[in-house]
């Protein structure tokens, strides 16, 4: 058991390294910077408590018993659900920055809690927030078709959150170190379902927060030709391959439609059944993949750049995301085959 906490200790810090210099990079919280920097914040508080597993578990320092691992343990529900509620509601970050006090009531509060009390507080507190999510993704339930397999890889995260939560309120009754263990443990997990969710779709957030912004905006379409739309859209790809454009944003894409940015979503969300990131990237690999057997002498990278993409690296994620592939695995398997002279 100790072994495996010890593991997956290590696995949790790299995997929080690994998550902030790869999936919260800027272009994928556009328009979410509290959501980013609460991420960024929520990625270091769980390395932080890991770090003191791992002092207790392998060296015996009860790094556990300190005020600093106390209140970093009260953060971490307050820091998921500010990295969560940009994504998962469609209020505006200006309504939301007044209630930040609020969430940081629990760690400020920490220091002033008896020391057999703090950690069933902290659990308790953990799993109003849960609660919370529970009700958040409950309101989402009519998008759940898109976002099939990650909602079974996420649901196994919020499993271990309420075994925490229930191993939390009873952490007096067991065994000395076999709760911080088994915290530990819980922790990694959770970090590999993560890890595993980013890796089958890279654009998950910005996917979320569109289809959000379809599940709870008023339908927006009520006076709008959705086939005279479509048609206008399919013309702009086909012709004018819209999709090369790396600035492409909804908003201009919107106003190259005469639609609202929230007409546009809900017409994609409702009618292609796709928000629009996952829209483009499919159009740009579509493109990435006839080039890539036509124009045997191009470089990869090339042909990503060409397609729309702003670097390789999200040319790699895109492509891999959609194929299950890399692009140069593809064409090695798809070049066509020169008939002889």
């Amino acid at each position: 058991m100790t072994s495996l906490a010890l593991l997956l200790t290590g696995f949790s810090i790299f995997s929080a390294i690994t998550l902030a210099l790869t999936h919260f990079r800027t272009g994928n919280y556009q328009g979410q910077p509290m959501a980013r920097g609460m991420g960024l914040i929520l990625l270091l508080a769980l390395s932080g408590l890991q770090l003191a597993h791992f002092a207790w578990l392998y060296l015996d320092q009860a790094w556990v018993a300190t005020l600093p691992y106390r209140m970093t343990l009260f953060a971490v529900a307050p820091a998921f659900f500010l990295f969560s509620q940009p994504l998962l509601s469609p209020q505006s970050p200006a309504r939301m920055r007044p209630a930040l006090l609020w969430h940081a009531a629990p760690v400020l509060a920490s220091p002033l809690l008896p020391d057999n009390a703090a950690l069933p507080l902290a659990f308790i507190v953990g799993a109003g927030y849960l609660l919370w999510l529970a009700r958040s993704l409950h309101a989402l339930r009519n998008e759940r078709a898109n976002f099939h397999l990650e909602m079974i890889l996420l649901g196994g995260v919020f499993a271990i959150a309420i075994g925490v939560s229930v191993m939390g309120l009873a952490q007096a009754m067991l065994p000395e170190k076999l709760f911080f263990s088994l915290y530990a443990i819980a922790i990694g997990a959770a970090f590999l379902l993560v890890q595993t969710t980013l890796e089958l779709r890279p654009q998950l957030s910005a996917e979320v927060s569109e289809a959000v912004q379809a599940a709870y905006a008023s339908s927006t379409l009520t006076n709008v030709d959705c086939e005279t739309v479509l048609a206008r859209l399919e013309a702009l790809v086909r012709t004018d391959r819209i999709y090369e454009d790396p600035e492409l944003s909804l908003p201009r894409l919107a106003a190259q439609l005469e639609l609202s940015t929230h007409q546009l979503s809900e017409l994609m969300n409702t009618r292609l059944g796709k928000g629009f990131s996952r829209y483009l990237r499919e159009l740009r690999v579509a493109a990435a993949k006839a080039m890539l057997c036509d124009e045997p002498s191009a470089s990869v990278l090339s042909v990503g750049l060409s397609v729309g993409f702003t670097s390789q690296s999200n040319f790699y994620e895109a492509f891999r995301e959609i194929e299950g592939t890399t692009p140069g695995q593809y064409r090695k398997l798809n070049l066509k085959v020169q008939p002889a002279g």
